[in-house]
């Protein structure tokens, strides 16, 4: 039976991969954008030249969500797997960020994935299957400097996605995680800076750390032996392809040599969970139904 995904930011980077990769190998996809008759018009034509169902989403806007999952499901049906994919990242120094910086992107990167999650769960739970993967981040697992609200939200969107695990196991729906590295997308051309220039200022001599930092990062995406962000997509495909009871709840993609660094604390943290489970009794909770 073929499976539905709704891929959440397919209009470019790992979305725009996941989405043209899962189509290409039996899938129904539904790809979700901004603007699709605007400025990503060009990007939502050549997805449905290729079968793939594209529904205007802005995962910030609560109206904008219920519509568009109401109008994938009534053109291609019940939606069996959602991934979160649409997001954005940030630069500069932390203090700089104000508030209503903070805001913004976790609106966009952790409101957002809970939108989605609300308005396909009561068809997976009627239906008693489904498949929740969130595209986070090995920055989910520890930090990097210039990228702190990129990293809390990261960390956040972990902790949603360990939730959800031990909540709709039970259901039969699995939630799990795909943590990617750096990899040369559109992700740098997008970046969010932090509002408060006075305090940025104010590291003196480093002010300019961050934009540094950054610079030499894209060099390193942009050199010939750069790992290629198709090995995230593939990675989704090969989750999806995989038995679920056999499925890792994390799964590393990172091109750079830091999946074993990674895998070890994901080990770790998943040690830790299965024996507090075990200590109050509810190991069944990590077992899909």
């Amino acid at each position: 039976m073929t499976q539905t995904a709704l891929v959440t930011g397919s209009n470019s980077g790992f979305g725009y991969l996941i989405a043209n990769t899962l189509a290409s190998n039996g899938y129904k996809v539904i790809g979700t954008m901004r603007d699709s008759n605007g400025r990503n018009a060009s990007i939502a034509s050549e997805l449905i030249a290729k079968g793939i169902t594209v529904v205007d989403i802005d995962v910030t806007n609560d109206e904008s969500v219920a519509k568009g999952v109401a109008k994938a499901v009534n053109e291609v049906g019940s939606i069996d797997i959602l991934i979160n994919n649409a997001g954005v990242g940030t630069l500069g120094w932390q203090e700089s960020f104000t508030i209503e910086d903070f805001k913004k992107v976790f609106d966009i990167n952790v409101f957002g994935v809970q939108r989605l999650i609300r308005a396909v769960l009561p068809q997976m739970k009627q239906r008693g299957s489904g498949t929740i993967i969130q595209i986070s981040s090995i920055l989910g697992k520890f930090v990097l400097p210039f990228l702190g609200s990129y990293n809390a939200t990261k960390h956040a969107v972990e902790g949603i996605a360990e939730n959800y695990r031990v909540e709709l196991a039970q259901f039969g729906i699995q939630s799990l995680i795909v943590q990617p590295g750096g990899f040369g997308t559109d992700f740098g051309s997008n970046l969010l800076r932090a509002s408060d220039k006075d305090v940025a200022a104010s590291y003196g001599d480093y002010a300019s750390a961050p934009e540094q930092m950054w610079a030499g990062t894209e060099e390193g995406h942009e050199s010939e032996d750069a790992p290629s962000p198709q090995l995230v997509a593939d990675a989704v495909l090969n989750l999806l392809q995989g038995q679920p009871e056999k499925r890792p709840f994390r799964t590393t993609v990172d091109g750079a040599g830091l999946n074993p660094t990674i895998e070890r604390i994901n080990k770790a943290t998943e040690q830790a969970m299965q024996e507090i489970y075990s200590a109050y009794g509810m190991s069944n909770l990590f077992q899909i139904k």
